[in-house]
């Protein structure tokens, strides 16, 4: 693996400016993540890595998103599965917003003027400065609905009566 991704090259120096050595492993997980498009698991790094003959442990990926996330190259979700994933905050589209399918889990992104006017009024109206902001939307992909798969209409019922 070389470290002439720039990338990785960034990664290297926030290491250095820490104080962190840079090993292999760190440069191993850090590659997986910057050479994906998708939201990856842990579980997701961890069969990527294996795929390219890399026995790193849980562990080591786990301390190593810690690093890229405090790097702020590296962006921490929490879609509601019981774990994270990451995505490298570095891609074509640094402003995007996620369709997150409650069925099979798969995440899509979209870019939206609208809601960029949005929050562009406002913060105008509040006198807000916004830094950033997160638009999570959750329900059924195309694929999930072609196969039959529906929301639940039922929720939580009140124990008490109201009549």
């Amino acid at each position: 693996m070389t470290t002439t991704h720039p990338f990785l090259r960034l990664f290297s120096r926030y290491l250095r400016e820490q104080g962190l050595p840079i090993t292999h492993q760190r440069e191993a997980v850090a590659q997986t993540v910057f050479s994906s498009t998708d939201h990856l698991s842990v579980e997701d790094i961890e069969g990527c890595l294996r795929e390219d003959g890399e026995r790193i442990g849980k562990a080591t990926i786990y301390r190593t998103l810690d690093l890229l996330v405090n790097s702020k190259l590296v962006e921490e979700h929490d879609f509601g599965e019981g774990f994270k994933r990451y995505e490298h905050r570095l891609s074509r589209q640094p402003v995007h917003e996620h369709l997150i399918c409650l069925e099979c889990g798969k995440v899509t992104e979209f870019r939206s003027e609208e809601v960029e006017h949005v929050e562009s009024r406002v913060a105008s109206e509040y006198g807000f400065a916004p830094s950033r902001h997160r638009l999570e939307i959750y329900g059924l992909c195309r694929n999930c609905r072609s196969a039959g798969v529906e929301l639940p209409t039922t929720g939580i019922s009140c124990p008490i009566d109201s009549v």
